[in-house]
């Protein structure tokens, strides 16, 4: 498997979700965790809610002008079918809930806040991501 290093596109988009996450707490009040965000997206309607529907939309509309302006989509490929894909984001999903949130509430904005819940977390599920991939790419030879 070929990968390509790209540190200033990486610099940038780290930059710019920082940025994100520093804007939404700075304007709102809100943590930018996105499994929060979308959680209570999903069973509150109300206006003062609307600016999580602008959100999701964002992540969206930014996430598919990457793929198709800067990646180009012809160059994604997902070598896991449909049934591991289900499987993958509902363990996902539990795990965001086990842990009370996801990488970019933890990861990003609570470990930007020095929560020792936020920093514990995220050791958690990066050792586990570490070792999935070690475990998918060296012993089971994915």
């Amino acid at each position: 498997m070929e990968t390509t290093f790209t540190p200033l596109a990486s610099l940038a988009g780290g930059i710019m979700i920082g940025a994100a996450a520093l804007l939404l707490l700075w304007l709102n009040g809100k943590v930018a965790g996105i499994s929060g965000i979308v959680g209570t997206a999903m069973t509150d309607f109300s206006p003062a809610s609307y600016w999580r529907w602008l959100f999701i939309a964002g992540l969206l509309t930014g996430g598919a002008a990457g793929l198709y302006g800067y990646v180009g989509a012809d160059e994604i490929v997902l070598r896991a079918s449909t049934p591991v894909l289900i499987v993958a984001g509902l363990l996902v999903g539990f795990g965001t809930r086990l842990g009370s949130g996801c990488t970019s509430g933890h990861g990003v904005c609570g470990i930007g806040r020095l929560s020792p819940r936020s920093i514990v977390a995220t050791l958690v599920f990066m050792a586990v991501a570490i070792a999935t991939v070690f475990v998918q790419r060296h012993v089971l030879g994915g």
